[in-house]
């Protein structure tokens, strides 16, 4: 009877230790992302360069001394490094964003279903902000957690909470952000749920909401933008 308990509690603890795993660690140096169907190694989704024929770009991006165009209605622009962009970050469990904000811009509310963010302004001022699940009782309201931020001053949102940035003044603003994986994914909440194709039926979104269904109507018929 014993052994059995030990045995049980064994099998719980790896089955509980692989549902919480998040990407696997590499059992070698590197996995460069390549676009090659005859690959013959493929790991966390992408398919491994031969390792022969990595070179030091493949670990080299340029441009994010640049400012991102944010002449769009959310007056933003995020330009990404993961690994789409940087295939030499395969594996590695992180990448990296910069964040461009116009005067008044908004970085809106999203998530990052894999990945947390830790953001630092290097420009400007930002009223930054993350939401908690939803608590186990019912009558305790979602949590939100706000802090304005100067150059210098660092963030950190936690993984798939729904969060967002606001520019709060009529100057430009900065920012870079680490996550942590080399393909965070991202989630705009407006756009996902507003915007989808097809799109959802205007009689969940209206009991979900508990909205006029002409309201909804209104909302799915916006162009929303994508800053991304």
């Amino acid at each position: 009877m014993a052994i059995r308990f030990v045995l049980t509690i064994a099998i719980v603890t790896l089955a509980s230790s692989l549902a919480y795993a998040s990407d696997p660690s590499p059992l070698q140096d590197f996995c460069v992302a390549v676009d090659d169907a005859k690959a013959s190694v493929f790991v966390n989704g992408m398919i491994c360069k031969d390792p022969k024929m990595v070179t030091a770009d493949d670990f080299f991006f340029s441009g994010l001394n640049k400012p991102g165009n944010t002449s769009n209605p959310l007056g933003s622009r995020v330009t990404a490094v993961n690994v789409n962009q940087l295939p030499g970050l395969n594996t590695l469990g992180i990448s990296l964003v910069r964040i461009d904000y116009a005067p008044y811009g908004l970085n809106p509310p999203h998530t990052h279903p894999r990945a947390t963010e830790i953001l630092v302004v290097v420009e400007g001022t930002l009223y930054v902000g993350f939401v908690t699940s939803n608590p186990a009782n019912p009558n305790i309201k979602n949590k939100l957690f706000t802090k304005t931020l100067y150059p210098g001053d660092v963030f950190v949102f936690p993984e798939g909470l729904i969060h967002f940035q606001f520019n709060t003044r009529k100057t430009k603003a900065v920012a870079f952000a680490g996550l942590s994986s080399q393909n965070p994914g991202v989630i705009t909440i407006a756009n996902a749920v507003f915007g989808s194709n097809p799109p959802i039926p205007s009689d969940v979104l209206t009991k979900a909401f508990q909205v006029d269904k002409n309201v909804v109507k209104y909302l799915q018929g916006q162009f929303w933008s994508d800053n991304n």
